[in-house]
């Protein structure tokens, strides 16, 4: 699926208020540089969609640069695979990065810093435990206790800590801490951990590393070396600035040349800055899970066909399931940015999609749940072709020919042989018009052994056919149809939300999200399409007439074998519930 249009901006947001000033103050030299910093350890999310608009829309609208920087400091989580498919998801969703780097570009950088921190008396290499730090930190409401190492001297500190970066000690046995304040009533700086020792194969450096910086000194230090000017991240975070800017207020960066050097040998230097971290409210949706944790269980378990299935909030699986990119770029517009945590319906997006969809998707007819209904005035060798429009409310979109012939498929639905109160569709003894044709009348019905109605027999009014004087003779209701002999077999599966509870996460009732799934959220049919649907290429939607929005499928559809998935029904069901 081709997107061509344009990114908006990020809108009236008090971010964009916060850059406005700092343009006008000339501020950071009225630059406007943002970065979207995303762990290559599982697929990108419909929640990571808003920080990606906001990074890119902001730095767009302000003639700004954005940099891709995969924060690869975990190796044990980290993989090429999710690397390669956040990069997919970034451009899909309709962005280009002016910057692509690793945090562990900068991995010689982060050294010398701790060796600079060391020096100046403002971090010490620690032989507490993950218990005993846990254990000595102390709680909101009591200080904690300083390790007893922390007053070791600057040269211990720095051979211990050289001897970590040469494997000397086991894994868990020392770490390099800040040296802040065991008092603080932010716990973030109660001298936090700033690298640990790890034997793990990277996936971008190898083996070269055996200690491994910690995010909250990485993530300070990597915006400042990419000359970020402002650093966007969700509201948990806020607690964790006062350790971004005690970090880069330290170090320096700008002025301390020496701790750049080898980015310069490397190639990779640009001129630091000091930059600043603005929080805003994550993207919350109703009937969804969205930690990564949660998502990488329902794959390992099998509970979901991967990482893109079309009921999972990732990226990859909305593509799949084929919601158009310029529908979630508009859905976080019309959602703004704000500080104040809110869970939006999940039907706001599928509104959003509906209405990208109507303008863009070609009309075809197709039948999910044939049932067979025979035209006996008409011959046995009857067929001709019908013009339709590709879509009623655009020309350009063109013409196509339909085949019509004796025998055609309607849905099941669309037949009552006792019909509910308000049922405006075919009855024995009633009229409806087939889209396109005129207007027929059930004569007959034929049953099988158990009684079911497998064929229904009806006449044409042939004076209500197109041109007929009787054309526009009023009858309530109009169904569609596909010509039973041309017509195309197709799998077609029938998606709906992963979950049946508002909230997945709630566990109040003692229930995981887990037995909140939706048996229901994944139908497979055998429908028939008229011959023009499978002339469609994957990643293509299209509007089924009368029964919603559905997509080729990216990858198993082909036009000898059509495979297509429900994107949304035509209107809101979930709402009724």
């Amino acid at each position: 699926m081709t997107d061509t249009t344009t990114p908006p901006a990020a809108g009236h947001s008090f971010i964009r208020q916060i850059v406005v000033a700092d343009m006008a103050a000339g501020k950071h030299g009225g630059a406007v540089r943002t970065r979207f910093p995303p762990e290559p350890n599982g697929y990108l999310h419909l929640g990571h969609a808003k920080a990606i608009c906001l990074d890119f829309g902001i730095a767009r609208e302000f003639s700004g640069t954005t940099a891709l920087r995969f924060d690869d400091t975990n190796p044990a989580k980290e993989d090429m695979e999710y690397v390669e498919a956040i990069k997919a998801d970034v451009r899909w969703l309709g962005f280009e990065w002016d910057l692509l780097r690793h945090s562990s570009d900068y991995f010689e950088v982060f050294y010398l810093a701790a060796e600079k921190l060391i020096r100046l008396g403002k971090a010490f290499v620690c032989d507490l435990d993950a218990e005993q730090v846990r254990a000595y930190r102390g709680t909101l409401t009591e200080a904690g206790r300083n390790s007893p190492y922390r007053e070791r001297s600057v040269e211990e500190n720095l051979d211990l800590f050289r001897r970590m970066r040469a494997c000397e000690f086991a894994d868990g046995a020392r770490t390099l801490r800040a040296k802040i304040d065991m008092a603080s009533g932010n716990i973030n700086l109660r001298d936090p951990a700033l690298y640990r020792i790890r034997r793990l194969t990277h996936q971008n450096t190898g083996d070269a590393w055996c200690i491994y910086p910690m995010y909250d000194y990485a993530h300070p230090l990597s915006d400042a070396v990419e000359g970020i000017t402002h650093s966007f991240c969700t509201l948990e975070f806020e607690d964790h600035r006062p350790l971004y800017d005690w970090c880069l207020d330290q170090l320096d960066l700008p002025t301390d040349a020496s701790l750049t050097e080898p980015l310069r040998k490397a190639g990779l230097w640009i001129q630091p800055t000091r930059p600043q971290q603005i929080e805003f409210a994550r993207g919350n949706l109703d009937f969804t899970v969205m930690s990564k944790r949660k998502l990488m269980a329902l794959v390992a378990e099998r509970l979901v066909d991967g990482w893109d299935d079309p009921r999972m909030p990732t990226l990859a699986g909305v593509r799949r399931r084929g919601f158009p990119p310029a529908a979630i770029r508009q859905f976080w517009e019309r959602a703004g940015v704000t500080k104040q945590n809110s869970v939006i319906e999940f039907g706001v997006l599928e509104g959003c999609v509906r209405e990208v969809l109507d303008a863009s998707a070609a009309r075809r007819m197709a039948v999910l749940d044939p049932l067979k209904l025979v035209i006996d005035n008409l011959d046995a060798s009857h067929a001709e072709t019908i013009e339709f429009s590709n879509h009623p409310k655009n020309a350009e979109f063109g013409m196509r020919q339909v085949p019509f012939a004796r025998e055609l498929w309607i849905e099941r639905e669309d037949f009552a042989e006792v019909p509910p109160k308000g049922f405006h569709r075919l009855v024995p003894g009633g009229e409806v018009r087939l889209r396109g044709v005129g207007i027929v009348r059930c004569t007959d019905l034929i049953k099988d052994a158990a009684g079911a109605v497998i064929e229904v027999h009806c006449t044409l009014d042939s004076e209500t056919r197109h041109g007929m004087a009787g054309a526009e003779r009023k009858v309530k209701g109009t169904i569609h149809w596909v010509s039973a002999q041309h017509a195309l077999a197709a799998e077609v599966r029938l998606y709906d939300r992963l979950f049946t509870a508002a909230d997945p996460d709630d566990d109040s009732d003692g229930k995981s999200y887990a037995d909140h799934l939706n048996p229901a959220s994944k139908r497979v049919v055998q429908a028939w399409l008229e011959p023009a649907a499978a002339q469609t290429a994957g990643e293509q939607a299209l509007q089924f007439e009368r029964l919603g929005y559905f997509v080729a499928d990216r990858h198993d559809h082909a036009p000898q074998r059509p495979v297509f998935n429900r994107i949304v029904t035509l209107r809101d069901t979930w709402a009724k519930r």
